[in-house]
Protein backbone atom coordinates (compact mmCIF):
# COMPACT_ATOMS: atom_id res chain seq x y z
CA UNK A 1 0.00 0.00 0.00
CA UNK A 2 1.51 3.42 -1.16
CA UNK A 3 1.95 6.28 1.74
CA UNK A 4 1.12 8.35 -1.47
CA UNK A 5 -1.47 11.27 -2.18
CA UNK A 6 -2.84 13.95 -4.88
CA UNK A 7 -4.32 16.76 -3.79
CA UNK A 8 -6.49 19.47 -5.87
CA UNK A 9 -5.88 22.48 -3.48
CA UNK A 10 -6.73 25.69 -3.11
CA UNK A 11 -4.97 27.16 -0.59
CA UNK A 12 -7.38 30.20 0.14
CA UNK A 13 -10.19 27.42 0.61
CA UNK A 14 -9.87 26.67 4.84
CA UNK A 15 -11.01 23.32 4.21
CA UNK A 16 -8.40 22.55 1.17
CA UNK A 17 -5.93 24.00 3.66
CA UNK A 18 -7.12 21.51 6.59
CA UNK A 19 -7.06 18.37 4.21
CA UNK A 20 -3.52 19.26 3.48
CA UNK A 21 -2.13 19.18 6.78
CA UNK A 22 -4.48 15.72 7.20
CA UNK A 23 -2.59 14.07 4.90
CA UNK A 24 0.97 16.09 6.10
CA UNK A 25 -0.04 14.83 9.47
CA UNK A 26 -0.31 11.09 8.58
CA UNK A 27 2.79 11.08 7.04
CA UNK A 28 1.98 11.05 3.53
CA UNK A 29 4.13 12.17 0.35
CA UNK A 30 1.38 14.77 -0.88
CA UNK A 31 1.84 16.04 -4.80
CA UNK A 32 -0.19 19.31 -4.59
CA UNK A 33 -1.41 20.62 -7.36
CA UNK A 34 -3.25 23.96 -7.50
CA UNK A 35 -5.78 23.00 -9.82
CA UNK A 36 -6.61 26.97 -11.32
CA UNK A 37 -3.23 27.18 -12.11
CA UNK A 38 -2.80 24.12 -13.22
CA UNK A 39 -6.38 22.78 -14.74
CA UNK A 40 -7.15 18.86 -14.91
CA UNK A 41 -7.42 17.63 -18.54
CA UNK A 42 -11.46 16.07 -19.43
CA UNK A 43 -9.90 12.91 -18.87
CA UNK A 44 -8.37 13.85 -15.29
CA UNK A 45 -11.98 14.97 -14.21
CA UNK A 46 -13.71 11.97 -15.92
CA UNK A 47 -10.92 9.65 -13.95
CA UNK A 48 -11.89 11.73 -10.60
CA UNK A 49 -15.57 11.34 -11.77
CA UNK A 50 -15.04 7.51 -11.87
CA UNK A 51 -13.00 7.19 -8.17
CA UNK A 52 -15.49 9.05 -6.71
CA UNK A 53 -18.41 6.51 -7.28
CA UNK A 54 -20.84 9.26 -6.62
CA UNK A 55 -23.18 11.63 -8.57
CA UNK A 56 -20.94 13.63 -10.98
CA UNK A 57 -22.71 16.79 -10.18
CA UNK A 58 -21.13 16.36 -6.38
CA UNK A 59 -17.94 17.58 -7.80
CA UNK A 60 -19.65 20.58 -8.98
CA UNK A 61 -19.57 23.92 -7.63
CA UNK A 62 -23.41 24.27 -8.18
CA UNK A 63 -23.37 27.82 -5.93
CA UNK A 64 -20.12 29.40 -7.58
CA UNK A 65 -21.56 32.48 -9.18
CA UNK A 66 -19.87 31.52 -12.29
CA UNK A 67 -21.99 28.08 -12.75
CA UNK A 68 -25.38 30.82 -12.85
CA UNK A 69 -23.34 33.42 -15.42
CA UNK A 70 -23.03 30.40 -18.00
CA UNK A 71 -26.84 29.63 -17.16
CA UNK A 72 -25.95 25.70 -16.77
CA UNK A 73 -28.63 23.52 -16.54
CA UNK A 74 -27.76 20.81 -13.45
CA UNK A 75 -30.19 18.44 -14.57
CA UNK A 76 -28.78 18.41 -17.72
CA UNK A 77 -25.12 17.96 -17.07
CA UNK A 78 -23.70 13.83 -17.51
CA UNK A 79 -20.06 12.69 -16.60
CA UNK A 80 -18.93 13.67 -19.53
CA UNK A 81 -20.29 17.15 -19.90
CA UNK A 82 -18.97 17.63 -16.42
CA UNK A 83 -15.55 16.29 -17.16
CA UNK A 84 -15.42 18.85 -20.06
CA UNK A 85 -17.31 21.54 -18.01
CA UNK A 86 -14.56 21.63 -14.89
CA UNK A 87 -11.70 21.36 -17.51
CA UNK A 88 -12.55 24.50 -19.03
CA UNK A 89 -13.76 26.11 -15.89
CA UNK A 90 -11.73 24.57 -12.94
CA UNK A 91 -13.02 27.22 -10.64
CA UNK A 92 -16.28 25.16 -10.86
CA UNK A 93 -14.63 22.03 -9.41
CA UNK A 94 -15.40 21.37 -5.69
CA UNK A 95 -12.22 21.46 -3.58
CA UNK A 96 -10.76 19.58 -2.47
CA UNK A 97 -10.36 16.61 -3.93
CA UNK A 98 -7.90 13.77 -3.20
CA UNK A 99 -6.41 10.82 -4.59
CA UNK A 100 -4.83 7.78 -3.03
CA UNK A 101 -4.66 4.16 -4.13
CA UNK A 102 -7.34 3.65 -1.62
CA UNK A 103 -9.43 5.47 -3.64
CA UNK A 104 -10.87 9.37 -4.02
CA UNK A 105 -12.69 11.85 -2.39
CA UNK A 106 -14.23 15.64 -1.91
CA UNK A 107 -12.34 16.53 1.30
CA UNK A 108 -16.04 18.28 2.50
CA UNK A 109 -15.54 17.78 5.46
CA UNK A 110 -11.62 17.93 5.74
CA UNK A 111 -11.96 14.62 7.82
CA UNK A 112 -13.80 13.03 4.86
CA UNK A 113 -9.75 12.38 3.81
CA UNK A 114 -10.07 9.58 6.38
CA UNK A 115 -11.59 7.34 4.59
CA UNK A 116 -8.98 6.36 2.10
CA UNK A 117 -5.73 6.91 3.94
CA UNK A 118 -3.30 3.85 4.49
CA UNK A 119 -3.62 2.68 8.11
CA UNK A 120 -0.74 4.30 10.00
CA UNK A 121 2.58 2.30 10.45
Amino acid sequence: MSNQATIWHYPRCSKSRKTLAILRDHGLTTEVRRYLEDPPSPEEVAAALTGLDSDPLELVRTSEELFSELALDADALDAASIADLLAEHPKLIQRPVVFTDRGTVIGRPPEKVYEILPPRS
